[in-house]
């Protein structure tokens, strides 16, 4: 299965160009991103489209381009359950973003099923983080999921972690870091 992983930034390329190139069989926006940037999509509708949304996100162009909000929700296909968790650590007060505390994250992934994909926008803490970060810091739920569930992937965006840190697998998981546009064989 070929993914088409966008996050964070403008893709590099027009997504009707990475579209025709890469034909993918799912697209997943992984959070920091706007209508805009995304606008190609509204057009595509032969494939599944997949996110979830990041702090810095509106939290209601989806619908409009025929995205599947995934947070806190599962999605089956080609015999693969995807799942998402959006938004990043509660840094400050806002009512428009998308951000919880540790204490929150723990409630809503509580008793999320298994999964074999996971899209997220922040990473689990200590995998691609900045720990003690107020804005860049992983969730601890996050972190306690993939130790129980072991999903087979985690796609996530929202850090700039470098080549030296760059974490790629935890326990049994793939680490599958996303900064513009990333294309994914599963």
């Amino acid at each position: 299965m070929i993914i088409l992983c966008i996050a964070d930034k403008k893709p590099s390329k027009p997504i009707r160009q990475m579209i025709e190139e890469c034909q993918p069989d799912m697209i997943c926006t992984l959070g920091d991103l706007d209508y805009f940037i995304l606008q190609d999509l509204e057009a595509v509708t032969n494939i599944p489209k997949l996110g979830v949304y990041g702090n810095h996100c509106s939290g209601n162009y989806f619908d409009d381009l025929g995205i599947i909000d995934m947070h806190c929700k599962t999605y089956t296909y080609n015999n693969m359950v995807f799942g998402g968790f959006e938004g990043s650590l509660k840094y400050k007060e806002s009512r428009y973003a998308k951000m919880y505390t540790q204490e929150e994250a723990q409630l809503l992934l509580k008793d999320f099923p298994a999964v074999d994909v996971l899209l997220a926008h922040s990473p689990p803490y200590g995998i691609n983080d900045e720990r003690g970060s107020s804005s860049h810091e992983g969730f601890l739920a996050l972190k306690e999921y993939v130790e129980k569930n072991k999903p087979r992937y985690l796609f996530h965006g929202h850090t700039y972690p470098t080549d030296e840190e760059l974490i790629t697998h935890y326990d049994k998981t793939e680490i599958i870091y996303v900064s513009g546009e990333k294309i994914v064989v599963l």
